[in-house]
Parts: structure tokens; sequence; C-alpha cells
């Protein structure tokens, strides 16, 4: 590496975020990248470890540690602090066809797994990720790819989240015809409506969208398989098909009081909440406003984080997020080593905003929702809550034991359901004939084929919720295996 004791000399720097107050005022990214100079010197900071962990992608008692992509992190770690950009974002083209996603949502298991992170704080894996990506476009340096030549296969892929636009890249370039299928009104799946916009601006999925019809994919939009396309249609034009729905059916809380009104699915609310952005910048009115309400969030994950500042933005008068599970340790715990991902408490931009508005962490945790009720009209009214004891019984497993006494109302007139995903909504599969396996299409990591010949599936809808750079690595998989399936053998990485 060029700076052997960078590691030593240098500190780890934060990436910028806009004022947490003064963000709340618009929708815009709320990160900043950090100046070329920081940058230099985070790059510095990468050891010249033997074996570099951040890029060894595996899950490590249910999270993931490492790249799943194995992005080349050390090598453009040294590139970025010799000032070599243009060459760095050639070794990050190798491995990760959206570095601007990924440098913008992904949780960086490659900074958990880190070496330096053994002892001191994780080079800024993700910080120079993005930068090297949007120094990339700004610079010109990211072009149209036309394939030289067609094979005259015609593929198409159900989905144009990262598995499927993943997946249509790298088919794309191996010269097949690739036809990309969004119920939808916009290409990008979570990407463009399930991630609010201050985490990830709609352009930059948009910028990519353009990029690739330019390389010749192209994207149906508004229309559901299995119901504006039948089986037979995409048998008859295509000679693959590729499943990349996502694991979308969203998780019910089966509770008295559910059928309260003002109780929604966190995804609906996030959906509504950009599609109107992007429609009419909030003017046509076709979304779920917080405004002047107390809100609850039901389910202590990302989605949840998003529902709580996307309440913010709109102007809530409160706002709560209810987790099943005890908070957080500040520091690992003896059953959370390196180099697996660091269960450690930290305060996410959502949770910095609601502190910074209402001096609280707006999380409650190791609570349970006992029942709703509502005011004589239907409308909700309050929550009443237990909080909840974690236990390990004698086989090792978790049981919730509520504590007497700790009962509690919640004066609330929007709840927001955020309790995970089922799988993959099921009638295309039905319609298609796929077979199912714990909810998930049945197809084999490594192969990706259905029980159907010449339908494939990769993503969350075969491996379940998962992280964005998984469902990329499931794309650039699946497409080596549909590239051998149509000639043979494949040219793909």
């Amino acid at each position: 590496m060029g700076k052997p004791t960078g590691f030593m000399e240098i500190k780890r720097e934060k990436g910028k975020e806009r004022d947490p107050l003064k963000r709340l005022s618009d929708w815009n990214e709320y990160a900043a990248p950090l100046s070329d100079e920081a940058l230099s010197r985070q790059g510095a900071r990468c050891m010249d470890c033997a074996t570099p962990f951040c890029h060894m992608g595996m899950d490590i008692n249910a999270f993931t540690s490492g790249c799943p992509i194995y992005n080349l992190i050390p090598e453009w770690n040294d590139l970025v602090y010799r000032g070599q950009w243009k060459e760095a974002l050639d070794r990050l083209m190798k491995t990760n066809n959206f570095p601007e996603f990924t440098g913008r949502v992904c949780p960086a298991p490659c900074e958990g797994s880190c070496t330096l992170a053994i002892s001191d704080p994780a080079v800024s894996i993700k910080n120079i990720e993005r930068a090297i990506i949007d120094k990339g476009f700004e610079n010109g340096w990211i072009t149209p790819r036309i394939p030289e030549k067609r094979t005259g296969k015609k593929i198409a892929i159900i989905g144009s989240g990262p598995a499927g636009l993943a997946s249509a890249d790298q088919l794309n370039q191996a010269g097949h015809s690739v036809t990309v299928y969004e119920r939808a009104d916009r290409p990008g799946g979570l990407l463009t409506y399930g991630i609010p916009n201050m985490k990830l601006d709609k352009e930059v999925v948009a910028r990519r969208i353009r990029l690739l019809t330019q390389e010749g994919i192209d994207f149906v939009t508004n229309t559901e398989v299995g119901k504006d396309v039948t089986r037979e249609e995409l048998q008859e034009q295509y000679d693959a098909v590729i499943l990349c729905t996502g694991a979308q059916k969203q998780r019910n809380l089966v509770i008295e009081g559910r059928e309260a009104k003002g109780i929604h699915f966190a995804m609906n609310y996030l959906t509504t909440t950009t599609k109107s952005m992007l429609d009419s910048n909030f003017k046509d009115g076709q979304y779920i406003d917080a405004k002047g309400k107390d809100v609850i969030v039901i389910g202590g994950g990302d989605t949840g984080a998003d529902c709580v500042a996307t309440a913010l933005r709109q102007g809530c008068r409160s706002v709560v997020q209810f987790g099943k599970h005890p908070q957080l340790p500040t520091e690992r715990t003896s059953d959370n080593m390196w180099p697996e991902y660091p269960q450690v408490f930290n305060l996410e931009y959502a949770y910095e905003e609601a502190q910074a508005k209402f001096g609280d962490d707006p999380r409650e945790y190791s609570i349970q929702t006992k029942k709703i009720v509502a005011d004589e009209n239907g409308n909700l009214k309050e929550l009443h809550t237990i909080q909840m004891e974690k236990l390990v019984d004698e086989s090792g497993r978790y049981t919730f034991n509520e504590i007497p006494g700790t009962e509690k109302v919640w004066p609330a007139q929007l709840v927001f359901i955020a309790i995970g995903f089922e799988g993959p909504e099921q009638p295309v599969l039905e319609q298609l004939g796929v077979e199912t396996k714990n909810n998930k299409v049945a197809a084999a990591y490594g192969k990706y084929t259905t029980n159907v010949e010449g339908v494939f599936a990769a993503g969350d809808a075969r491996r379940g919720q998962s992280l964005i750079v998984w469902a990329i690595h499931e794309g650039r998989e699946v497409a080596k295996q549909v590239d051998h399936y149509l000639m043979g053998a494949t040219v793909l990485p």
C-alpha cells in the first residue's frame, strides 16, 4: 500500500451530513461527500493486511460480513490515496454494477469486517466508494457501453430492483436482448419507491436507468406479468425468464383493533410519499400525511427508521418507533466478535433528526403492542403497550416475557407497520407455475433454476428480504447461469 503506516497516523473521518434540523425542510440527500483531500487520507488508512476480510462476503450468525460482490476494496482505496480516480473507478466497476446505490444505502458490512476494525474505527470504505462513482459521472467517465454484436437470444426479467437491473446489465453486455418488466410506473423497484429520496436521490436511480436504456435494455413499465403478460406470451417471445420480483409481501400485525382507520403498512407509506413527490412535488395530495399527528412506527429496522424521517419532514406532532429487542450495546460483546457485522448502538440519520427536533431518540426498546383502540368513528386513537424482558432458555432460544406493571397508553393518529416481509407476492409465481419453499421461490443458490424450464430466480424473491449488495450479487450470478444456459458457455465474470 502507498501509506503503510497510514492506519496508525490518520484517524477516521465521518462522512459529512447536513444539519439535522435544516435538512428536515427538504427531501434532498442528507449525506454529502468528503473533500478529495480527506478521501485521500481515508484511503491511506487501508492496511496492507495479508487477508482483506472486507470483501469476503458471507453470512455469519445470520448477518452479512464483508462485501458479497467481492469489491476489490484495498485496490481502489490505494488508488484514491494516490489521486488516481479514473483507475479507482475501473477497479470498482469490475465487481459492482451500481456503486452509486451501494455507496449511499448499503449498511457497509465491508467496514464491519475491516481488519483495522479489530481495534480501531474501520476505513471509510462506503464514503470512498460513493465518491469514486460520483466523480466518474461528474467527469464523464461513465458512458454507454454498446455491445459490439447481438446473440439473437431474448431474455425477460420480471422486476427492476437491484437484482433485476444487475442481471439485465450483465446479460446485455454479453450481447443478449433484454426486456425488463416493472409493474410500477417507474423502473427501479425498491430503489425508486422503497428508499426515501433523502437517502437515495431518485435522479441517481433515473440516471442509471437512462444509461442502461442507452446501452440497449428495454424497460416496460405499468405492466404486471401474469396479468398484462401471460406465461404463454413470455414463453413464445423469450428464450429465458428471470424472476427478480423481490420480497414485497409485507408482514401484517395481528392484534386487537388492527382494523382502525389510520394504520398503514410502512412500504405503502414510503411508496405513496415518493410517488407524490416525483409526480407533483406533493401537490396532488396522493400520499399519507403525518402533519400535526402523533405517529407510531411498529418495527425497529431500517424501513421503520425511514418512516420516522418521512413523518418528521411532513411535520408530525410526535413520532415514536417501537422495537421488541433491547437497546444494543455501545461496543461489541463477546458473542459478536470481529469479523461479524457489529451489533452495536448507533444514531441513524432519522434518529438524529428526531432527537434534534424533539430532544429525544424516538426509539422505544423491549416493548410490545397489546391492543389498538379507535374512537367512536373508527379512527385510531391510542396504542396500549407493555415492556418485555428478553431471556435465553436452556436450549439457547430467546423468549420474551411481559413485565407486570409496565403497561402504558400512547396517543396516536397514525401507525405504520414495519415488521418485515414474508416473501415474494404469490400471484405471479402461481401464474408462471413456479414452485415455492418457505414462502420463497424454490431455486438453489448458485444455480438459480426453478422447476419451470428456462425460468430462473434471483434476489429477494429467492433468498428473502436482504441487502442491496446481495441482490446485485445474485443478479450477476444468475446472469452467468442464464448465459451458460443459452450459449453452452459463459463469458461473464
